[in-house]
């Protein structure tokens, strides 16, 4: 029996599935990749997998005129909703999402880059995929645009600076702006990349990436038993067939 496959929408190298790709392989999927940066003209059809992953990146979800394979993508993310697929959209790839459910995108009023506080709503404080969480849960963030709530879609968590931090379309779509995929070495590579130097070069006295380097020591394994449990219940709310994937969610 042929395995599961699962699509992958990536932008830039250094933001690609981490600490959810062993997590997809050990339930047995096959995992393709859509580098977009490399093939910007690339337009895989969806037929043959069960999931759609969108990942993050440095551009905005508008920068079409510079990144016409956003366009693209909005279209796909729509077929698969279509289908009724399990889709999950990561930081532009939450996004991304919104844009393709009729919600919309703006830039806020201060980047958050670094770890942030992010509180459930009462729905999703009950939702099956973020049960892992606590009330109020740190995590890691690198972003500048907020999320405007989709019609339809259930607001599941909020911060202080984005009022979307994370929601659900369906049963099984969900747009996360924030990055439970991320590792120290993931982290250190992201502080370290020339576009995100340029970043923090503009936001030089509100971020500290030494701070942020501290704060990951402290957090990020806590933050790692935190995605597995989170991936996992994602993972674990779709079929394949007849067959149902299983995952240990603690």
């Amino acid at each position: 029996m042929a395995r599961p496959k699962i699509l992958v929408f990536q932008h830039v190298p250094y933001e690609p599935l981490g600490t959810l790709d062993p997590l997809l392989k050990r339930a047995g999927f096959r995992i393709r990749y859509i580098n977009f940066g490399r093939e910007p003209k690339s337009r895989p059809s969806l037929d043959g997998y069960e999931a759609l992953i969108i990942l993050g990146g440095p551009m905005n979800s508008d920068q079409i005129d510079v990144h016409p394979n956003l366009i693209t993508e909005i279209e796909i993310i729509r077929e698969a909703v279509s289908r009724d697929m399990s889709v999950l959209g990561i930081c532009l790839g939450a996004q991304l999402l919104a844009r393709a459910l009729g919600g919309s995108v703006s830039r806020n009023a201060t980047r958050e880059i670094g770890w942030y506080d992010v509180a459930l709503t009462s729905d999703g404080a009950c939702d099956p995929v973020l049960s892992a969480f606590a009330s109020v849960q740190r995590v890691f963030q690198w972003h500048e645009e907020g999320i405007q709530l989709p019609p339809g879609a259930v607001h599941l968590a909020s911060s202080d600076a984005s009022s979307v931090q994370a929601f659900r379309h369906g049963e099984h779509i969900y747009g996360f702006q924030f990055h439970l995929e991320v590792n120290q070495s993931l982290i250190e590579r992201w502080l370290t990349v020339p576009a995100n130097q340029l970043v923090l070069q503009a936001e030089a006295g509100s971020i500290d990436p030494e701070v942020i380097r501290t704060q990951t020591s402290k957090s990020v394994r806590d933050l790692e038993k935190l995605s597995q449990a989170t991936f996992s219940r994602w993972i674990d709310r779709f079929e394949t067939g007849a067959r149902r994937h299983r995952l240990p969610s603690r």
